[in-house]
């Protein structure tokens, strides 16, 4: 393979680096992604904004969707579906990785945009995230490729990069996408890909700003999500290295959550001072416009205030357009009290609801205090471990704002343990972009070019063992949890599970109850989440009646790209079931 690639592929925008492999000194590079950028214009941008526009006929001119390498396409992906998201909300699908980890949808049935109400211009997450591959992979072919087999994007070394927290299902549906596109990659968590692009720009100097025994903190807080983990520097007989020692849980909090308390922000205003009150269309079209202005003030710190227009409802649709306005200091307020509130290392998120978060139909995390969340993952990694983060490395567009930066250290700072050395700020990576990097230089790591950040799983799993004992009218046998997959199994890996006694039901539909946990290092539950469950309908041999049970062993696979298998194995080896998640409950 000549080229090893990097895909951030982001809840907000997609990202891609590359490396010439066939070269002793190549550096990872960024690949200038053609997309539409306006009707029948096409223009090179250094992100693919993760957006798909699904117009109606009505909505476009004849071929103004129209790629070099597709001029029949009726979608679009990037640049023009993110402009026409305040305008079109319901033809557009945004936050589609949000939704590839939504446990309360069918991932896999035509649902985006939500509330559309029209399968026919509805994609799966899968199908969304699917064509946002493809558009990169299209792009890659004509620009770089042209027409060579050995450099098209689907024959080279790609590494797609995931959310520390994502669960094993929500590895498994990224690699369905990204296998639907004709890809086969491998997966990588963000933070990690942030840490190795941090390596990968600092050279060799990265070795005079860490030290033995260091703990560094890397917080990543993007469109979608905030995603912690914790990197140790190990002396190995006078050699540095890391060790992934710790992953935060899955919080649904990120960029997402701040346009829309902008958005309900500016509706109170105009309700207040208006006396408008906006419908849940206009809400979604002000919350993407709410979206655009924060990116803009952020990036502009010569602009006092934004504009923002959502359009009226009915016939007169320009003629009924509402203009409100986002000021800057209106915009630091809501987001840094509202989201990074100073608190205690004892304090932890509150777990009541708010409706308002709930419009799009995602499971967002009820207390928007990001602060919260922080301290929640720092107790409970660092409590009796005598460990404490003394560096930080800051990834993910929302930290960009140096406002955010700046009460996210001071939060840290002041739970620092007393006598502790002043926490340092790792810096000299671009949070948009370290993850792509990161990607491609970790695969160069693979090859031996570097080095390499010890991990392996991010969660410790669990199947449920039903015991046997004597029936007890309305009590269910109590479930026991056996560990088949700890947390650090390395990539690759294939182990037995030095466990008897199992049963195994064939010749039916069975089902396994399957738990993940992130806070247990060793054998046992813990804090534990439920997922889909497993499940089969396993063929009985010849003469064994349905319903039979029989002995077996179980097999745990991670293997190299990132997801997770189990098989159940008969004693005598003849025999082998691969078990599958069941994405879809009997009520959806």
């Amino acid at each position: 393979m000549k080229y090893l690639i990097g895909i951030d592929l982001g809840t907000t925008n997609t990202v891609v680096y590359y490396l010439n492999a066939s070269r002793e000194d190549s550096e990872p590079k960024l690949f200038m992604i053609p997309q539409v950028t306006e009707q029948g214009e096409i223009e090179e941008k250094p992100v693919l904004p993760s957006f798909v526009f699904l117009p109606d006929e009505n909505d476009v001119q004849e071929k103004a969707l129209a790629l070099p390498w597709n001029e029949k396409i009726d979608y679009c992906v990037g640049e023009l579906a993110k402009k026409n998201a305040p305008s079109l909300p319901l033809k557009v699908i945004a936050s589609t990785k949000s939704w590839l980890c939504s446990e309360n949808i069918d991932r896999t049935a035509a649902v985006l945009p939500w509330n559309r109400n029209n399968p026919e211009k509805q994609l799966s997450p899968v199908e969304a995230s699917k064509r946002i591959l493809e558009h990169v992979k299209n792009a890659w072919n004509h620009k770089i490729a042209k027409g060579n087999e050995d450099e098209k994007f689907e024959n080279q070394n790609v590494t797609l990069t995931v959310p520390a927290s994502f669960d094993a299902v929500a590895r498994e549906l990224t690699i369905k996408a990204a296998e639907e596109a004709g890809l086969s990659v491998v997966l990588l968590e963000e933070p990690l890909a942030a840490f190795y692009a941090w390596l990968n720009e600092s050279g060799e100097g990265w070795r005079k700003e860490i030290k033995p025994e260091d703990v560094i903190l890397v917080c990543d807080i993007g469109g979608g999500t905030s995603d912690y983990s914790l990197v140790k520097v190990v002396d190995d007989c006078g050699n540095l290295s890391f060790e992934r020692i710790a992953v935060g849980r899955h919080i649904l909090l990120g960029g997402d959550n701040m346009d829309l308390t902008l958005a309900y922000t500016v509706a109170a205003k105009l309700q207040a001072e208006k006396n408008i009150k906006l419908d849940s269309y206009q809400i979604a079209g002000l919350t993407h416009a709410c979206r655009q202005a924060k990116e803009t003030l952020m990036n502009n710190l010569d602009a006092p205030s934004q504009k923002l227009t959502v359009l009226g409802r009915g016939s007169s649709v320009i003629g009924g357009a509402v203009t409100a306005e986002l000021a800057r200091e209106e915009m630091a307020n809501v987001l840094i009290d509202g989201f990074f509130p100073s608190c205690s290392l004892e304090d932890k998120p509150a777990e009541a609801r708010k409706a308002g978060l709930r419009s799009f139909g995602l499971s967002y995390e009820s207390d928007p205090a990001v602060t919260k969340h922080l301290a929640e993952f720092l107790s409970l990694h660092c409590a009796g471990n005598e460990i404490f983060p003394s560096c930080v490395l800051f990834n993910g567009g929302v930290t960009k704002s140096a406002a955010i930066r700046e009460r996210i250290i001071k939060t840290l700072k002041s739970w620092q343990p007393e006598g502790s050395e002043e926490l340092k700020v790792i810096s000299g990576t671009d949070p948009d972009q370290a993850v792509a990097r990161g990607g491609c230089y970790y695969a160069n790591v693979k090859e031996g070019k570097g080095i390499r950040i010890k991990a392996g799983s991010s969660h410790a799993y669990y199947i449920g063992v039903e015991s046997s004992m004597p029936a007890v009218p309305g009590f269910e046998p109590p479930l026991q949890g056996l560990c088949f997959a700890p947390f650090g199994m390395e990539e690759g890996a294939d182990s037995d599970i030095p466990y008897t006694g199992l049963g195994l039901i064939v010749g039916e539909t069975t089902e396994f109850r399957v738990f993940a946990s992130t806070s247990r290092k060793d054998d046992g539950f813990g804090d534990i989440e439920e997922l889909p469950a497993l499940s089969a309908s396993l063929p009985a041999k010849e003469g064994v009646p349905p319903g039979s049970l029989i002995p077996v062993m179980l097999r745990s696979v991670l293997t190299e790209t990132g997801t997770l298998q189990i098989w159940c194995v008969s004693e005598d080896r003849k025999s082998e079931w691969k078990l599958e998640f069941e994405l879809r409950s009997e009520e959806q």
